[in-house]
């Protein structure tokens, strides 16, 4: 239990169904949604796409998603709804005109948006209210207006310099970021979400819509087609796991990187975690030097699926075991070199569970913050910038190539135990998520925190050489660090964002929501 003479948050309980999620307005509309008769899916769509609305920067139509749901029987079911470069594109081109990257902001980087057919797939198969209903919320919100939240207020002024031409127009209020408080509207996507509406995923994929998106895209040096959109589709996937403790960690697979927190703990097996401060330095640098050795596993081997062969290598307890012995509990490594760009700071996270005992756990993203930058002229759809996961390492399985889906950053999870579902989580952060995963898990099993204090406890993170430390550490705990050889700092931005909901044995649901957003737990 929290000490109560302190700030913090207590777990929210209730019985007939929960969300948890980054903005109210979202938990609320997943309520509203089960309250009338849908189940935890409807939910979760409901709230993520209204999300969009209410964080801009983070998430929106133009982007991807993917999702985890277990279904009352303890099965638990995955769908890809990340989408891919443009069949005329190639990692070639770009490194015949001297790229070493793919430009982060330039219409290279734009993969086709997959959240849309994700979601018109998912309502269709398995929700029970219809795409028309899910959509009405976030219809009404984009038309009306949402009052701009303070940590949204805080993310849309620093990253508002990346947004170009007609986004500036869609996304700005009078030149410059809102501020909070201040009210954000968007009738053109209101407009594009009541096409959806009405026709389904044609209604984004094909006709004008379609065609207000090649155009922009085209026009910003894209080598997108109509048969690219038209061609976008979801894919059913199998999800992975590993366990920790006796609970199983259930990732999505590749060419999501939920494999790297699986590796991450098998690493962490090997060393006495639980013996140790929690927020000490021993725990902290094992975890550190634990990220380093999975991320650099990652930056080898994930990427599309169908080019993706090392997966049960990196998944296999001998890797494990032969990467945790390279660990000097005394001495900082080397950082891993980033093979492709995936430095941003967040994305949304949505979880619902429903009095069935469905339980969702759904990621839906732009990427970097406002994504490429660009936005289409007619209805300000804001297009993800998820191509520049890619590499263009010639040979890498990662590499740049038309109708292939590059690695991702965003990953949903879900924690089981004795075969039985009991926790859907996400943890936000960009690069961060795996460890945020890891931490979260080891958190629960080898401190015995409950979600709530596992969310809010301090994180650290060893991100591309610069080892960030909340200032929930001590600054003896930074000045060992940094003895240890760790180039320490304070982040700017408190390092990402977490949501999760307990299905506790006696029926009763704990939700528990990250104070670092401007979000909450609600049930009924």
């Amino acid at each position: 239990m929290r000490d109560f003479h302190l700030p913090g948050r207590s777990p929210v309980l209730a019985t007939s169904g929960m969300c948890a999620t980054s903005h109210p307005l979202a938990a609320q509309t997943a309520i509203d949604i089960l309250k009338s008769g849908g189940n935890a899916m409807d939910a979760a769509i409901a709230g993520a796409v209204l999300l969009g609305i209410c964080e801009p920067q983070m998430t929106g139509i133009g982007g991807d998603c993917f999702v985890l749901w277990s279904t009352p029987d303890g099965q638990i079911h995955g769908l890809n709804g990340s989408g891919r470069a443009p069949a005329a594109l190639d990692a070639a081109e770009l490194r015949a005109v001297g790229e070493a990257t793919v430009p982060t902001y330039s219409a290279h980087a734009v993969t086709i948006p997959g959240a849309i057919d994700a979601f018109c797939t998912l309502s269709d198969r398995v929700g029970n209210l219809g795409i028309d209903h899910l959509l009405a919320p976030a219809i009404h919100y984009a038309e009306a207006g949402v009052p701009v939240a303070q940590r949204v207020a805080f993310d849309w002024a620093n990253d508002q310099a990346v947004l170009k031409g007609t986004a500036r127009d869609a996304f700005l209020v009078n030149g410059t970021a809102p501020t909070t408080g201040q009210m954000f509207t968007a009738p053109g996507q209101a407009e594009v979400l009541r096409r959806i509406a009405k026709e389904g995923r044609d209604g984004f994929y094909a006709g004008e819509v379609a065609e207000d998106m090649l155009a922009a895209l085209i026009a910003a040096g894209g080598k997108h087609t109509a048969e690219d959109f038209a061609a976008t589709a979801c894919t059913d996937t199998t999800p992975i796991r590993s366990s920790y403790n006796d609970i199983d960690l259930v990732e999505h697979p590749p060419n999501g990187h939920g494999a790297t927190a699986n590796l991450m703990l098998n690493i962490l097996k090997h060393f006495d975690i639980a013996v140790m401060d929690p927020w000490g330095t021993e725990r902290t640098h094992i975890e550190a030097e634990a990220a380093k050795l999975a991320y650099d596993t990652r930056n080898r081997f994930l990427a599309d699926a169908d080019y993706t062969t090392r997966l049960d290598h990196m998944m296999a307890p001998e890797t494990a075991a032969k990467l945790a012995a390279l660990i000097d509990p005394k001495q900082a490594m080397p950082n891993a070199t980033m093979i492709s760009e995936q430095v941003h700071k967040d994305t949304i996270y949505i979880t619902v569970v429903d009095r069935d005992g469905m339980a969702v756990s759904l990621i839906y993203s732009i990427f970097h913050g406002f994504g490429s930058g660009i936005a289409t002229d007619k209805f300000g759809i804001l297009f993800q910038n998820r191509g520049a996961g890619f590499t263009l390492e010639e040979g890498h399985p990662n590499e740049l190539k038309g109708g292939k889906r590059p690695m991702h950053t965003i990953i949903p999870g879900m924690l089981a135990k004795d075969g039985k579902p009991f926790m859907p989580f996400g943890v936000m952060g960009g690069a961060y998520q795996p460890n945020g995963h890891a931490r979260f898990v080891s958190n629960l099993t080898d401190f015995g925190l409950d979600p709530q204090s596992a969310i809010d406890a301090p994180r650290a993170f060893s991100d591309a050489g610069d080892m960030k430390v909340e200032r929930g550490y001590s600054d003896q705990v930074r000045a060992e660090l940094a003895d240890m050889g760790h180039a320490v700092s304070i982040p700017d931005t408190a390092i990402g964002g977490a949501q999760a909901i307990m299905i506790r044995d006696d029926g009763v649901l704990e939700g528990a929501s990250d104070p670092r957003k401007d979000g909450c737990a609600l049930g009924y």
